[in-house]
């Protein structure tokens, strides 16, 4: 026998109804989201179209012509790097006059997270060779202006490589890291999706100063082939 009246057991229900509080937290909650959605990035600010990267590494640069893509360390060939990269360019130039030079360009049209340009201190070590502490520097390059850039001693087991490289976030040339995430986030701030860009010159020998003027000279003519368009590809408009 059920003794138990209606009274009783609508008291034992629970009562579904939202309370006050629980209408501002959602409110809250609601505002907030929405601020997020509105703040996502969405405007892509890829500067390299499809295909166009090889036209920044043209056959002949200076005093050097373009010969082959063998022998050259490359990023591991794993699916991360796919994701990172939408183009990459590997070349090996030679000159009567000056040391061989290789060239690496790797490419990415959206920069964020884990998705982020690769520094050559990670693709080195994974092919075998052993890294000096990278120093940052900077490469004159006309007009009184100047870029930074890293460089490093790569020693594997058949060769010794003197490496320098720069990377471009959207328009700007970070040295690490953190200023490269740190470029991303601003980009993100302004409501954008940065793309980023390696530039990766090598040159093989024990002579740190002498590869490094081979590098030098190598980029400057690079930069200067590539025209002024090149430039704002390869550096970004604030430097170029």
């Amino acid at each position: 026998m059920n003794d138990m009246n209606d009274e009783d057991a609508s008291a034992m229900k629970p009562d579904l109804r939202p309370s006050r509080r629980d209408l501002l937290i959602g409110g809250a909650c609601l505002i907030t989201a929405g601020g997020a959605f509105a703040q996502m990035p969405r405007h892509r600010l890829a500067s390299i179209p499809k295909g166009r990267l090889e036209a920044l590494a043209p056959d002949r640069i200076g005093d050097w012509r373009y010969e082959t893509t063998s022998g050259i360390v490359l990023p591991p060939p794993d699916e991360l790097a796919r994701l990172l990269y939408d183009q990459q360019v590997t070349r090996a130039y030679v000159s009567e006059r000056h040391p061989p030079v290789m060239l690496v360009m790797a490419y990415g049209s959206s920069q964020g997270g884990m998705l982020q340009v690769h520094r050559p201190e990670i693709c080195y070590p994974a092919s075998g060779f052993r890294l000096t502490g990278t120093v940052t520097g900077e490469l004159p390059i006309g007009g009184g202006r100047v870029i930074p850039v890293r460089s490093f001693t790569a020693t594997g087991d058949t060769r010794v490589e003197q490496v320098m490289y720069w990377t471009r976030i959207a328009d700007a040339l970070p040295t690490s890291w953190t200023s490269q995430r740190i470029a991303i986030m601003e980009s993100n701030l302004k409501g954008a999706v940065p793309d980023g860009l390696l530039v990766r010159l090598s040159t093989v020998g024990e002579a740190q100063d002498a590869a490094r003027r081979t590098l030098e000279t190598f980029a400057q003519a690079m930069l200067t082939i590539v025209g002024p368009a090149g430039r704002r590809q390869l550096l970004g408009a604030s430097v170029a």
